[in-house]
């Protein structure tokens, strides 16, 4: 008896933790927040109310009781608003991964096709290219007539061929 029992409990137990209000309850901050506010502006209201002044003139009177039963009741109406939504649906967000790979295949589709982005960007890693004519700051030792005229048979060889 006492297992079947226990079975029966465990069954109640898994069938209220599948339920789409716990579901919400657990998931959700913002309800839980409300039910402890309703709760604690109620625990509030109740003690000014057995403070051993009457209750008529507490009710009517009590600017602090009316304000606390004003808060238990918006936080219970939110509450009730958001248990009758039901489980709120979770959207879905790129992760920083799927941005940054987003990004790297964007940046390279872009650089495949404009050329003149591709230049830009040759140009700010390696610098731009320059054509330039190459002249030599060390001076050269004086010549000899000897090697003047054969520089200038070398020269004139090279031009022949």
């Amino acid at each position: 008896m006492a297992k079947n029992k226990a079975a029966k409990a465990r069954q109640a137990a898994g069938d209220a933790w599948n339920s789409p209000y716990v579901q919400r309850a657990v998931e959700d901050p913002e309800l839980r927040q409300n039910v402890r506010a309703a709760v604690e502006s109620a625990r509030s209201a109740y003690g000014r109310l057995t403070n051993g002044k009457p209750v008529a003139k507490v009710v009517t009177d009590d600017k602090k009781f009316q304000k606390d039963i004003k808060q238990a009741s918006d936080s219970l109406r939110d509450v009730g608003d958001a248990l009758r939504e039901g489980p709120k649906k979770s959207k879905r967000r790129l992760g920083f991964g799927r941005l940054l790979l987003l990004g790297i295949v964007g940046a390279g589709v872009a650089l495949a096709v404009s050329e003149p982005l591709r230049n830009k960007v040759l140009d700010a890693l390696f610098g731009a290219e320059e054509e330039f004519d190459y002249q030599s700051t060390a001076t050269s030792p004086p010549s000899s007539p000897a090697t003047e005229t054969s520089a200038a048979g070398s020269t004139s060889e090279s031009s022949t061929t």
